[in-house]
């Protein structure tokens, strides 16, 4: 799986960060979204796409 989210779509709800941290985080500036892990392991994949399927904005992708 690889990750990956669109800052031009991010409204910076943080959703991400909080369901998976080891992959999400948001940059001081703007609160938009970083991807801090582009490949999650298997056991952080179920946080990640918890966080795609609740993102308000639709800013994260996956490619299997």
């Amino acid at each position: 799986m690889r990750v990956t989210a669109d800052r031009n779509i991010c409204i910076g709800a943080g959703l991400c960060a909080l369901t998976a941290s080891a992959v999400f985080d948001q940059d001081d500036d703007e609160g938009l979204v970083i991807v801090r892990e582009a490949y999650p392991d298997n056991n952080t994949q179920p946080a990640v796409r918890e966080a795609l399927n609740i993102c308000p904005s639709g800013a994260i992708a996956l490619t299997e």
